[in-house]
C-alpha cells in the first residue's frame, strides 16, 4: 500500500489516509456493485477535473481500494471496480450516507 506507509496515532488516521482524499469517498460510494469506465465516473461527479479525478483513482488503485482493467482497443478502453479490499469500505460507506441524510433531514 504506497500511501499507507507511515504509523498513524489511530487507526482513524489509517482510515482517512486511504479514503480522505478530495473525491476517494465519492469514487469508492459510485463504484458499489457496479463496474465504470472513466467518463461514467467524470459524470456522476462532475466537480471533479479530469486531472484530479486521475490522480484519486490512481492513489486509490495504489492502495488496493480500485481495481483497474485496461483493454487493448482503439481508443482505450478503461474500467474501475473495487477490489475484494475496497469491498470492506462498503459498511462504512453506507453509515456515512445514513448519517448524511439525516443531517439533511434534519438541516
Amino acid at each position: 500500500m504506497s500511501t499507507c506507509t507511515s504509523e498513524y496515532r489511530c487507526p482513524v488516521e489509517a482510515t482517512l489516509e486511504l479514503i480522505g482524499g478530495k473525491y476517494k469517498t465519492l469514487i469508492l460510494w459510485h463504484l458499489v456493485g457496479k463496474t465504470l469506465r472513466f467518463g461514467e465516473i467524470s459524470a456522476l461527479i462532475p466537480q471533479a477535473t479530469p486531472k484530479m479525478l486521475t490522480q484519486q483513482l490512481r492513489l486509490l488503485e495504489e492502495d488496493g481500494l480500485v481495481n483497474r482493467v485496461v483493454y487493448p482497443v482503439v481508443p482505450p478502453k478503461v474500467e474501475y471496480s473495487l477490489t475484494e479490499f475496497g469491498k470492506t469500505i462498503i459498511p462504512i460507506l453506507d453509515v456515512m450516507c445514513d448519517w448524511g441524510a439525516e443531517y439533511l433531514k434534519n438541516k
